[in-house]
């Protein structure tokens, strides 16, 4: 194997540019333009720093009300089942009950428009034109068994 030598060159300080041709857009990316401890200025590559790493996250405590509602939720979903299986066992009595409410208000309503018909129809068949009611009493006597039979009518 044999070794090369490469002889390295730089600017002199009293000349102005190290790139007289070159714009700075067609400097490639991530070249740039340095001065070296010499003062020297010449174009590098250099190193990107790596950025920060992201903080840490700190384990925050499980707040109060979380644990509350973690316990909370098997009694309340249990409890809606257990209204559920009620109300199962419970609706054909709910059925007849709200059936038996429903004959109990059509009652009502059908005495509430058939009992003053009815008034009605009493005072106006019993009173005639207008007049009171007629009283007859009766009074029977009668002596023995197969005896003759004597009364009154009296109309008041």
């Amino acid at each position: 194997m044999h070794e090369t030598a490469y002889e390295i060159t730089t600017l002199a300080p009293q000349q102005a540019s190290p790139t007289p041709g070159m714009l700075p857009t067609e400097i490639p990316p991530g070249v740039q333009m340095v001065t070296l401890p010499g003062g020297v200025r010449t174009l590098a590559y250099t190193a990107q720093q790596a950025p920060p790493a992201p903080p840490v996250p700190v384990a925050q405590p499980i707040p109060t009300w979380a644990k509350t509602t973690a316990l909370l939720t098997p009694t309340i979903g249990g409890g809606i089942a257990a209204a559920g299986v009620g109300l199962s066992y419970a609706a054909p009595g709910l059925i007849a009950m709200s059936q038996a409410l429903w004959a109990a208000v059509a009652l009502i309503a059908a005495a509430a428009i058939g009992v003053p018909m009815l008034l009605r129809i009493g005072r106006t068949a019993g009173g005639g034109a207008g007049r009171g009611s007629t009283h007859i009493t009766q009074n029977i006597t009668a002596s023995g068994m197969f005896g003759k039979a004597n009364g009154t009518i009296n109309h008041r």
